[in-house]
């Protein structure tokens, strides 16, 4: 190995460029005194001390496969400088990067998308802790409202993107879907709710799905031995109980506040599910199942 006084002129100044463009170090041309120092007026700074082997760098390559899937055009200018300089270590380890890359592939399903100027507008808004004007098309309602949203996370849920935000109309947090939202306006206003906020935590992760803010009941849920199989390794909530029954059903307990996303939960597994508890609760997928149902015993048949 050669010494330092051995390294060449080429290698050293290789080196110092390796270190600004890859670990931004502050490294400065002092003519003076004609060598390289660290840039007194900067904030401290050490070289880290984590390199990435192999397994890791692929995984960093599946990682930007993935952040650019969420919302493809957005992330790419960003993402762009690092993902050159993955493939340029996976080169040199010996690997081709684009065999790589074509060998993770992530599948969406029902995913929606947002626009991506609006999306990059909220995403800066949001990061910036500005308060946005926007127009809101709710589909629950189907009406377009103005809003003044404090702006607090981007929530990422099952391959959509979320708003959390304090809403100065309805006086209380809110989740706005992306691809909802029409317009944005800049207002120049300090956003009041801190991204840090405990409640924040409550409204999002409280009881189960997104839409629900503080859990109020316990649903008690029973799957058959077959659904079991699937359903004893899914997780549904921070807080759900599992066990399972001598006969090998599986009996699953999770906190809710709206019910809705709930019984759709449930509801996909068909006969194989059924909730125990709480009476209201089983009320309500009952008569759900027997509306779907009715439609099915019309005489009338498909295309009526």
């Amino acid at each position: 190995m050669k010494q330092l006084g051995e390294a060449s002129r080429a290698t050293v100044v290789r080196d110092i460029g390796y270190m600004r463009d890859f670990f931004r170090a502050p490294v400065i041309y002092d003519r003076e005194l004609n060598g390289y120092s660290y840039d007194p007026n900067e904030p401290s700074f050490e070289l880290p001390g984590l390199f990435f082997n192999e397994s890791e760098l692929f995984a960093l390559l599946a990682s930007e496969q993935i952040l650019e899937s969420v919302q493809p055009g957005v992330l790419a200018p960003k993402l762009g400088p690092l993902k050159a300089r993955i493939r340029q270590l996976l080169a040199e380890s010996g690997h081709d990067a684009d065999t790589v890359a074509e060998r993770v592939h992530i599948q969406h399903f029902a995913s929606r998308r947002s626009d991506p100027d609006l999306f990059a507008a909220i995403t800066a808004a949001v990061l910036a802790g500005h308060v946005l004007e926007i127009d809101y098309h709710a589909r629950g309602r189907d009406e377009q409202t103005r809003r003044s949203a404090h702006g607090a996370r981007l929530v990422h849920y099952r391959a959509n993107w979320y708003l959390l935000a304090w809403c100065e109309r309805a006086r209380a947090l809110r989740l706005f879907s992306l691809e909802r939202i029409r317009t944005t306006r800049k207002t120049g206003q300090h956003a009041e709710v801190p991204a840090d906020r405990p409640d924040l935590n409550r409204f999002v992760g409280a009881s189960f799905g997104i839409f629900s803010g503080e859990a109020r009941h316990w649903a008690r849920i029973r799957f058959s031995p077959e659904t079991a199989r699937w359903v004893a390794d899914e997780h549904w909530h921070s807080d759900q109980i599992g066990y399972w029954k001598e006969d090998g059903r599986y009996e699953l307990q999770v906190p809710y506040s709206d019910p809705t996303e709930l019984l759709m939960e449930v509801l996909r597994h068909g006969p194989e599910a059924e909730i125990l508890a709480p009476e209201e609760l089983r009320e309500q997928a009952r008569r759900q199942l027997q509306s779907a149902l009715a439609r099915y015993d019309n005489p009338a048949g498909p295309g009526a």
